[in-house]
């Protein structure tokens, strides 16, 4: 292994003595790149091979590579490439080589996309073609990577004819794939309009060129609608068919080829939402008709777009009837929607919005043919326009068809609260009554933040009390800090005392129930030791086998506070050591010994 590595460092002369040469790196410096290609030759060639060898490898090649550039613009040197960059280039191509060879990286498809990447930066098209056809050789089952490679073809070597190619062996491999078909599609027409542009070139220079490429149908994106009547006869669905449609909007010179695809959108997906969802919102892109006077004022041109909204909606009205299901009322509602949603300075505007909106939502109720989640989405969006009295009118026929759904009983109470209505209180014990009690926890801390904003401190400790003994379990640990937090800011330390006292033995408890006392204690102008003990002492019991912080917190205590114990630390680092099990004692040891050593 030594002759190799010595060969492989002997191969490097050359390049190096060139670069001490011309005054690039000094002598020192050309002594410490061998001795680090040394270290990094020596780790691709032992028995044990790790791909982190062969990437720290690669990348510090590339560093080289990147600081030679560097140092090159500053001294304003361009000559001698070919001894340089070009060896380390190539040395890199063979160490990518040596990787596929002698480590079985084939399937490691991250490897191979950091050798595209370095090819294309620093070597020739020629080699990164050779690249992408090894890479597919072996991951042919990846779509994405003859993408990949097409695209380049397309786009940097500016051959057509490869990335056509590429499409068609690709399609061999996954003969249903439709992210395949549709960048296939996309770079036949990408190929056409090339070929426009040339053709006009060539007018405008007055030259007569006859080329089969020039062709009318081959202008007018022929070969795309091969692809298109192919694909679709293999991929069904109206997704598909409208991706297509998008991609071919993208070129004005198909306008033929869009409304192919359009009315055969119409005609082969009649019975899916997404086709009538896609024909009603074309009604916005649609201008006014040729011989029509086009808007001017903003009144005239809000009116046209109301038009062109109730034109879209005229299509979905069909369409509800054509296809009465919860998908197509689903696109009908996320319309209205998002138009009701959509800025406007008009009045006029909104207000036929929002009707346009109620009507809707109100016909799929009737039906009701609306999921949960939409009458969530119409009342957020109505109450950020403070339309309370129609997000109300959602909000109860929300909960009266979903009276288990704790979420929309919130949305509800949430309306009501910001109505102000007299009649809050009673509504929170109605949606008690039909929520299960898991699932209650955000509404009882509704009801407590809205008490602590419009009732007396007794009526929201009562709230908090009988939230209290209705939720159990690990729910019943944030209401307890939540009690405590208002009990602080109402009443004070001795109210948050006297509520700490009365929880503390109601388990489960978080740690920061306990952190909160000892801060409340510490904010105190007569800040009393004994209780910051006495706290400590109680979160210890509760969680001193596992959380090392609290014990590091406590002597830190001892130690820094004016009326602390210093001596009292020995004992407590002792106890820590019998409760603390596993990982968490290491982690105290470790902690305890930078503190001792003064990092902390």
């Amino acid at each position: 292994m030594a002759e190799i590595i010595q060969e492989r460092i002997e191969d490097r002369l050359p390049e190096l003595e060139q670069l001490e040469r011309i005054g690039l790196f000094s002598h020192a410096e050309i002594k410490a790149i061998i001795k680090k290609a040394s270290d990094l030759e020596y780790k691709i060639q032992r028995r044990t091979l790790f791909k982190e060898d062969f990437i720290n490898y690669v990348q510090y090649e590339i560093n080289l590579l990147e600081l030679i550039q560097r140092r090159r613009t500053r001294i304003g040197y361009s000559f001698k490439k070919d001894e340089i960059e070009n060896s380390i280039v190539h040395r890199v191509q063979g160490v990518f080589q040596r990787a596929s060879a002698k480590w079985k990286v084939k399937d490691d498809v991250q490897l191979w996309l950091s050798y595209v990447v370095f090819c294309k930066k620093w070597a020739t098209k020629t080699q990164l073609s050779k690249v992408f056809s090894a890479m597919l050789a072996i991951h042919s089952n990846k779509p994405a990577l003859w993408i990949m490679a097409a695209k380049w073809e397309m786009e940097d070597r500016l051959s057509s004819e490869s990335a056509r190619q590429l499409f068609l062996r690709a399609l061999r491999f996954h003969p249903e794939c439709a992210k395949l078909y549709k960048e296939y599609f996309r770079m036949e027409l990408m190929h056409a309009e090339k070929l426009r542009k040339e053709k006009e070139e060539f007018e405008k220079a007055s030259m007569d060129v006859e080329h089969p490429d020039y062709s009318e149908e081959i202008l007018k994106g022929e070969l795309a609608r091969i692809i298109y009547k192919n694909s679709v006869s293999i991929i069904k669905g109206a997704e598909f068919h409208v991706s297509l449609l998008s991609i071919a909007q993208l070129f004005d010179f198909a306008k033929d080829l869009q409304k192919e695809i359009y009315d055969d959108l119409q005609t082969l997906h009649t019975d899916d939402p997404l086709t009538w969802d896609y024909v009603a919102r074309r009604e916005l892109e649609i201008e006014s008709q040729t011989g029509e006077e086009q808007p001017t004022t903003k009144q005239a041109k809000a009116v046209e777009v109301g038009r062109k909204e109730e034109r879209c909606c005229a299509v979905y009205e069909e369409a509800v009837k054509t296809l009465p299901t919860e998908a197509m009322w689903k696109c009908y509602i996320t319309f209205c929607l998002e138009r009701f949603t959509k800025k406007s300075n008009s009045g006029f505007l909104r207000g036929k919005r929002l009707e346009r909106t109620m009507t809707s939502f109100r016909k799929a109720h009737e039906l009701k043919l609306l999921s949960e989640c939409q009458y969530k989405q119409l009342i957020v969006s109505l109450l950020c326009h403070k339309f309370l009295r129609e997000a109300l009118e959602v909000a109860v026929a929300g909960t009266e068809l979903f009276r288990d759904s704790g979420t929309m009983w919130q949305l509800k109470l949430r309306v009501l609260i910001e109505s102000k209505s007299p009649d809050i209180a009673m509504l929170f014990e109605e949606a008690f009554v039909h929520l299960k009690p898991q699932v209650c926890l955000p509404l009882w801390i509704s009801w407590a933040e809205w008490s602590e904003d419009a009732k007396s401190q007794e009526d929201t400790e009562a709230v908090f009390k009988k939230a209290l003994l209705a939720v159990i379990g690990a729910d019943s640990v944030t209401l307890k800090n939540k009690y405590l937090d208002w009990a602080y800011r109402s009443g004070g330390y001795r109210k948050a005392r006297a509520v700490f006292k009365s929880l503390q033995e109601s388990r489960p408890f978080s740690v920061d129930f306990f952190r909160k006392m000892i801060q409340f204690e510490k904010e105190q102008e007569s800040c009393n030791m004994a209780n910051i003990r006495e706290y400590y002492e109680r979160a210890l019991r509760e969680f001193g086998s596992t959380d090392s912080d609290l014990w590091m917190d406590y002597m830190k205590e001892e130690l820094n506070h004016p009326l602390g114990r210093p001596e009292n630390c020995g004992q407590i680092y002792w106890r820590a050591m019998k409760m603390l099990q596993g990982e968490s004692a290491e982690a105290f040891v470790a902690k305890h010994a930078m503190h001792q050593t003064g990092h902390l």
